[in-house]
């Protein structure tokens, strides 16, 4: 049987599926060739439609007041696109309010996917935007009534039959319904269907043998993304992969931080197979730092055995060379210290940061010692002092709509980590943290990831108390 395509377009309340409605559905269905049939209705979305959304749309309270809600079309929905790959642009929307709507009635809604503006991309390299609208006036494309469903849909159609008809369109589109994963590559226990499933949120994964034991964890912030590329390009772990692998689970954390925390926690646990890189890590490599003869403090990363044999004191240690780079990069550019004295540049002259005014010519002489060690001294207080606080809390996104991820630190330790509604969090009452967190071992790797998320993630909101 040849392949179907349900071309989709969804109007809707606002932005998020987990808080807002659908409240126009319009969907085609396709062979790749002709279109098969069509469907489409205003949705009551059971909520007041923004005056926003009505300017953009056109679509009224009053309009939607005796349509069907969303349970009522749900069967046509599911017959349409049954056995079909759900097409829309930008299909992570159009997808994800579809699939929020059966939650919300208790199914489970999964269907492969394919994205017209992903494909577009690869079809008419160079546009200057690859939105619907850019799209409809560069391409002349055929379309109805803007920001309706029908006619956003009707466009999709005629930009989807474009790109098929292309000499590679077809083949581009079936790498994007396949995620990129070669099916050679894919154990006979697994299936394109089972990795479509997936979320495509923050959490961790978990690969399992025929025995149901776990050879394989990891972590991403779109997990079906993630677990698809272990599949796309032929390497020694796509091999152990193909062989071992049965079955996959997975838990949404929502929180990057936590997914990181988690993943190296579960890893100690369980001891994988195939982590071999992660499994009983030791702190190979470190930073150190000593003056210069002109009298400027340096820093630079050195094997720890290597330093402990010339008794040389250690700031910080880091699983890897490449970690204890990163790490010392993010202090230089904080403390606009110089990369040449942070040994990383070995050109002559003055280093990169000079010519774009980040360095303030240490590396030339130009700059006195003294003010320079300053800043340096600010650098090594960094490295001395673990947490920011002895007791405080972290608060990150959570799973779903009004939930916060809470990380507690008190007493200078890492305690563990939860989730509260976010109406708990927001007085920064320590004891709701204890009260929801799971308590997990603190261990130097432990510390790295937090410090290492606080430096980087702008958007972690920390409570002391």
């Amino acid at each position: 049987m040849s392949k179907r395509y349900a071309i989709i377009d969804v109007e809707t309340t606002g932005g998020r599926a987990v808080r807002d409605k659908i409240t126009e559905i319009a969907i085609v269905l396709h062979d790749g060739e002709q279109v098969l049939d069509s469907f489409e209705s205003l949705v009551n979305p059971e909520c007041p439609i923004p005056y926003g959304i009505t300017e953009l749309t056109g679509i009224s309270n009053e309009m939607v007041a005796d349509a069907p809600r969303f349970y009522e079309i749900a069967k046509r929905v599911v017959e349409m696109t049954e056995g079909a790959v759900f097409v829309a642009h930008n299909v992570r929307f159009d997808y994800s309010f579809v699939q929020e709507e059966f939650k919300r009635l208790g199914f489970t809604y999964t269907r492969k996917q394919l994205c017209t503006v992903r494909l577009a991309r690869k079809a008419f390299p160079g546009l200057r935007s690859y939105s619907l609208g850019n799209l409809i006036r560069t391409l002349n494309l055929n379309a109805g009534a803007r920001h309706r469903a029908m006619g956003d849909t009707l466009a999709t159609v005629d930009l989807f039959e474009r790109i098929m008809r292309l000499e590679n369109g077809k083949s581009e589109a079936g790498d994007l319904i396949n995620l990129g994963i070669k099916e050679a590559l894919l154990p006979g226990a697994l299936s394109l269907e089972k990795i479509h499933s997936l979320p495509q949120e923050c959490g961790v994964y978990y690969f399992h043998d025929q025995y149901g034991q776990v050879v394989y964890v990891g972590k991403s912030i779109n997990i079906q993304k993630r677990v698809a590329s272990h599949f796309a390009k032929k390497t020694e772990k796509a091999g152990k992969l193909q062989k071992l692998v049965h079955d996959i689970s997975y838990e949404v954390t929502g929180s990057e931080l936590i997914s990181l925390l988690y993943e190296s926690h579960e890893i100690k646990r369980l001891h994988p197979s195939i982590n071999r890189a992660q499994k009983n890590r030791t702190f190979l490599w470190s930073i150190y730092a000593y003056q210069n003869q002109a009298g400027y403090w340096c820093f630079d990363v050195a094997r720890t055995s290597t330093l402990k044999k010339k008794q040389v004191p250690v700031l910080s240690s880091f699983p890897s060379a490449i970690q204890a780079r990163s790490w010392l990069k993010s202090i230089q550019a904080e403390h606009e210290l110089c990369l040449k004295l942070c040994n990383l540049e070995k050109s002559g002259g003055p280093c990169f940061d000079y010519h774009l005014q980040k360095c303030h010519g240490a590396c030339i002489g130009q700059e006195d010692p003294k003010n320079y060690n300053t800043r340096a001294m600010m650098a090594f207080d960094q490295w001395d002092k673990s947490y920011p606080h002895d007791n405080f809390i972290i608060v990150d996104r959570g799973r779903e709509e009004g939930e916060c991820a809470l990380i507690l630190v008190e007493g200078g330790k890492y305690q563990g980590w939860g989730f509260a509604r976010e109406e708990l969090v927001n007085g920064g009452n320590p004891n709701v943290a204890r009260d929801v967190i799971s308590r997990f071992e603190d261990n130097q790797e432990i510390n790295r990831i937090v410090l290492t998320q606080l430096r980087k993630n702008k958007k972690l909101k920390v409570i002391p108390f």
